[in-house]
């Protein structure tokens, strides 16, 4: 519940800029020359606002980057990724998030994903399962409990029979390696598959809902894009594997770089 009054709290300063016309984003360029706005700031001060009560450290995008010699300890910590799908947020196209996974011996257990614009909430629980809440805008009085949160959602995936097979790629990130990869499986599959674009960690959400069948990415991500995903995708059946391995992915490793990866249903062994 923590995480969830984390990720309204951020979504709300996140609004608070992406909705004033007269708003300027301060767009500043990181390192790698990804772009850093004031909302991703804000968001990020929101979140560790919340989460600092908890025994848990965090490891945020916008925060300090400890050394791996530090981090190797913490068994339990929070990934963050406060505003995840910058590039969409100054598009102004809605598909950005707000991502919160608590991980454990490099595996996310609980992940919380929220969609400001769209006011969609996926949250998951390791052995609990996953779920999608639409029109939640904020926890009013604190008293809301996670069986209640339960109570008023629809549970992952979803029953949506459809006839035809869906990729989901990405809107800013489109690889030729994906490319090539969802040429093959139009050979496979003889041609009947649909391609759908989605910015920020959304795909990984229409995966775990039953919306698509598969998100293949095959170019850089970083932790902090995929924890609260892959908890809901985990928890939904789903799996967030490494391209070409039967491995899923790990968290709070030494280089916090993720290899490619595809996530689909669990495979059976």
């Amino acid at each position: 519940m923590a995480a969830i009054d984390a990720a309204l709290k951020a979504s709300e300063e996140i609004l608070s800029i992406y909705e004033d016309p007269a708003s300027d984003f301060e767009i500043e360029r990181k390192a790698d020359n990804s772009p850093l706005t004031i909302a991703d700031r804000k968001a990020h001060e929101a979140i560790v606002a919340v989460l600092s009560k908890t025994p848990f450290p965090i490891l945020s995008e916008e925060g300090r980057h400890l050394d791996y010699e530090v981090r190797r300890k913490w068994d339990t910590l929070w990934i963050v990724d406060p505003l995840d799908g910058t590039k969409e947020f100054i598009k102004r196209n809605g598909e950005f998030t707000v991502n919160i996974a608590l991980v454990q011996d490099s595996v996310p257990v609980i992940g919380v994903i929220y969609v400001p614009v769209k006011r969609i909430l996926y949250f998951a629980v390791e052995g609990v399962g996953a779920y999608k809440c639409s029109g939640l805008v904020g926890l009013e009085d604190n008293t809301l409990t996670l069986k209640q949160m339960i109570e008023d959602s629809e549970r992952l995936p979803l029953d949506d029979p459809r006839d035809h097979f869906i990729v989901v790629a990405s809107r800013s990130h489109l690889s030729p390696e994906t490319e090539e990869y969802i040429a093959d499986l139009r050979k496979k599959k003889r041609g009947g598959i649909e391609l759908i674009s989605r910015g920020s960690s959304m795909k990984i959400c229409l995966v775990a809902e039953g919306e698509a069948d598969v998100y293949p990415r095959f170019a850089p991500t970083m932790e902090w894009d995929t924890a609260a995903g892959h908890a809901i995708a985990r928890a939904a059946g789903m799996e967030v594997y490494q391209a070409g391995k039967d491995e899923p992915l790990r968290y709070n490793k030494e280089d916090l770089l993720n290899p490619w990866f595809i996530v689909e249903p669990k495979r059976e062994h």
